[in-house]
């Protein structure tokens, strides 16, 4: 089955003003969980928006709210409802539209895909030129959807070819606490 059809747009929450008139009809935000709601979403009309929240944490820390599976099966949710949309234009946004974003669009993308989850991760190196997938949606989504760790494989095709591109952003991914991330 070939990935879905639907247009995708993945941004971190500056760059929210500048997509509000290209025709978006589904949106969904993942914010942190002291994060305000971004004022640049009352300029979203007529969408089907979900709005979840929890931190950019891929395992739980005390201070921060991790996702849960509870999060992940919203994602799946709103994908279901996407999905049945015709001509949807689906915007997913994080605050950098680095972890979260691309995480959950990965995911959409593999939902309805069976058979596809390295396709749906290698298509983001084509719709953000920076990000790093967040782990822990990953699996929580890997286990919901029963993909037996096809979702994790095309996480670390992504990384792969991300980093075979852009090399330099081991060093960041190290800097930053996620090294174990790295595919070895």
């Amino acid at each position: 089955m070939p990935l879905p059809s639907q247009k995708l747009t993945i941004c971190g929450i500056p760059e929210l003003p500048q997509h509000a008139s290209i025709g978006v009809s589904h949106v969904l935000s993942i914010i942190d969980t002291r994060e305000p709601r971004p004022e640049a979403l009352d300029g979203y009309l007529k969408i089907d928006h979900l709005l979840l929240r929890f931190d950019d944490v891929v395992a739980e820390y005390p201070g921060f709210e991790a996702c849960t599976p509870d999060h992940v099966r919203q994602v799946l949710d709103f994908g279901q409802r996407v999905h049945a949309a015709r001509d949807s234009h689906v915007l997913i946004h994080c605050h950098a539209g680095i972890s979260r974003s691309t995480a959950a669009a990965a995911i959409l993308m593999a939902q309805h895909s069976p058979g596809q989850e390295k396709m749906a991760f290698l298509r983001l190196l084509e719709l953000r030129k920076h990000g790093w997938p967040n782990t822990r949606m990953v699996e929580f989504a890997d286990r919901l959807l029963k993909r037996d760790g096809a979702l994790m494989e095309g996480l670390v095709a992504y990384r792969r070819a991300l980093l075979k591109a852009r090399p330099q952003l081991s060093e960041i991914i190290r800097n930053i606490g996620r090294g174990h991330e790295l595919p070895t």
